[in-house]
């Protein structure tokens, strides 16, 4: 096996594949990429049994074969190297040379017939759409995914597809956000898969906000995304999603609208005096008045007051402050609406114009 790129072309591959290699495996090939060389391209894989990464690229002066390397040490000599190397890659019995210029490592390999690889997955449903919109959908739900909750089915992103709506939802149980789009074409039968969080932070880092589209493919066991010369595949989480449309609130008639930025700065600055450990503040309305109100047990408080688009009277509802910047964060535009039924109830949050994108905050009793 051998291939010639310049390092540029060599760093891309590897970044876009790296992420998903543990530093820690149970299984030594594990630690290792794959990299076959095959026509005129040359692959690289990493896996870490859930989720797996295959980048291609173009190469020069080959010679096909396949082994597997060290991931991390490839990927951080490569970074090393100077702008414009050229890259030589090698292999030698169990060896493989790593040459640029005066510069020359040799590594250690293992036999790619070691090296777990998902084949083909039980395809049941194509859906093609813009690169740049399943970044985005991804990039305003993300956030309320459950990191290690025994109820192992929010640790993931859910993506639920009907009809010609594709939507991303992620609760923790305290907290829900949705995100859609349209499709350009239907789908015969309604299809939720839940996506592992290590696999929905690799998509993330794998978009652009590109003109491209993106292919994903959804398996019984398998969710397959293709983008240009990167497919990537990730284990589904086997798991009922609880019902999240009876988490948004029927009947949220009380409506606040405020700007978004203003909201979000004046949260951030009663957030400094609110308790540590509850995060909690209050939200006291009034005709076009929102009163912000954070102590902490020091008996100390921050008091903030917003003008609003209001009719809502003598309403006050406790929130954890981190969830509602969180949300307003991941919308977007200068004006948001927050709807409200009650002192009890949770909180809608969603742009003015559109429902493409809902948040929902639970109330926290102070």
């Amino acid at each position: 096996m051998r291939f010639i790129l310049p390092r540029e072309g060599l760093l891309k591959p590897l970044q876009q594949v790296v992420g998903v290699v543990e530093r820690r495996q149970t299984l030594p090939v594990l630690s290792n990429l794959l990299v076959n060389v095959s026509g005129s391209e040359v692959s690289f894989t990493g896996t870490d049994l859930e989720v797996e990464m295959i980048a291609r690229t173009a190469a020069d002066d080959l010679i096909e074969g396949e082994v597997t390397i060290p991931a991390r040490k490839l990927f951080d000599i490569c970074r090393a190297l100077p702008d414009g190397a050229k890259v030589k890659i090698e292999q030698n019995g169990d060896r493989v040379s790593v040459s640029a210029g005066r510069s020359r490592f040799t590594l250690s390999t293992l036999p790619a017939s070691e090296f777990p690889v998902i084949d083909n997955i039980d395809l049941v449903e194509r859906i093609s759409l813009p690169e740049a919109t399943l970044k985005d959908l991804i990039g305003r739900t993300a956030f309320a995914m459950a990191h290690q909750d025994v109820r192992y089915y929010l640790n993931g992103l859910l993506l639920d597809v009907r009809e010609d709506t594709l939507r991303c939802v992620a609760t923790d149980g305290h907290r829900l956000a949705l995100a859609e789009t349209k499709l350009d074409s239907q789908i015969s039968t309604r299809r939720q898969i839940i996506i592992p969080r290590k696999g929905v932070l690799e998509l993330q880092g794998l978009f652009e906000a590109g003109e491209g589209l993106v292919e994903l493919e959804l398996g019984r066991n398998h969710l397959r995304v293709r983008r240009g010369g990167v497919t990537f595949t990730s284990k589904l989480i086997d798991g009922r999603f609880p019902d999240y449309e009876a988490v948004i609130p029927i009947g949220a008639d009380k409506d606040i609208r405020v700007g978004r930025e203003d909201l979000r700065f004046a949260l951030q600055r009663a957030a400094i005096l609110s308790n540590e450990k509850y995060r909690g503040v209050k939200l006291e309305v009034n005709p076009n008045r929102l009163r912000i109100v954070a102590h902490n047990p020091e008996q100390e408080e921050a008091v903030e007051e917003l003008e609003v688009q209001t009719s809502v009277s003598d309403l006050s509802v406790g929130f954890n402050v981190n969830y509602l910047m969180d949300a307003l964060a991941a919308l977007s535009g200068d004006e948001i609406v927050l709807s409200l039924r009650d002192a009890q109830s949770s909180c809608l949050l969603r742009k003015v114009d559109s429902d493409d994108t809902r948040h929902v905050v639970m109330p926290l009793r102070l």
